[in-house]
């Protein structure tokens, strides 16, 4: 929602003409138009992110492979963090340039939009950091839990299956009686007739 807030006010009230003698539109932080650019651009890549990694996060479960999971949360991982970068830029960009600014009578009427996206670049830092803190405390689970690890079984094609591990280690001492599904059945059980075809 934030990325929404910063590139559509920048998109939508941030290209305003000077004044009524120059007709031509311009970006009003500074009239630097790479300030405007790069505002967009980080808002529509958080965005388009923000909808990968939320698909992600709903067929997380269903994901089998251990080691496309650990992929999904490395990617994860390091988009946010990337990501809680590149807004840091934009605020520290935006914020600069809009100091610099002098408002004119054209470029007031875009001040609030000006506002709009650096309040909400400072509010994505902060949420991009907590994405990629969550992120990381996922992959800290995974890796202490063993959801990661395949270290489990043998690498070699013909290692068994590790047996399911004994009990207390003590033996009982009841005697087996006889292995099961091995005792002699009547022909015939009891009440049953053989049907003739």
């Amino acid at each position: 929602i934030f990325s929404i807030v910063v590139f559509g006010s920048i998109v939508n009230e941030c290209y305003v003409n000077k004044d009524s003698q120059h007709p031509e539109l311009l970006c009003i932080f500074n009239e630097n138009e790479s300030a405007c650019s790069y505002g967009i651009a980080v808002g529509v890549i958080a965005f388009f992110g923000c909808i990968f990694f939320f698909v992600v996060d709903l067929y997380f479960q269903q994901i089998s492979s251990v080691k496309d999971r650990k992929r999904a949360v490395l990617l994860d991982l390091g988009f946010s963090g990337f990501l809680a970068f590149l807004w840091f830029v934009a605020f520290c960009f935006l914020a600069n340039q809009w100091q610099r600014t002098t408002l004119t009578r054209g470029f007031a009427q875009g001040a609030d939009a000006a506002r709009a996206a650096i309040t909400f670049s400072f509010f994505s830092i902060i949420i991009w950091v907590v994405l990629a803190l969550r992120a990381l405390q996922r992959y800290r689970l995974g890796t202490d839990m063993s959801l990661f690890a395949t270290e489990q079984f043998g690498t070699d094609p013909g290692a068994s299956y590790p047996g399911y591990p004994g009990g207390s280690g003590v033996e009982s001492t009841e005697t087996y009686q006889s292995p099961p599904f091995t005792e002699t059945l009547e022909p015939n059980p009891k009440g049953y007739q053989v049907p003739a075809y």
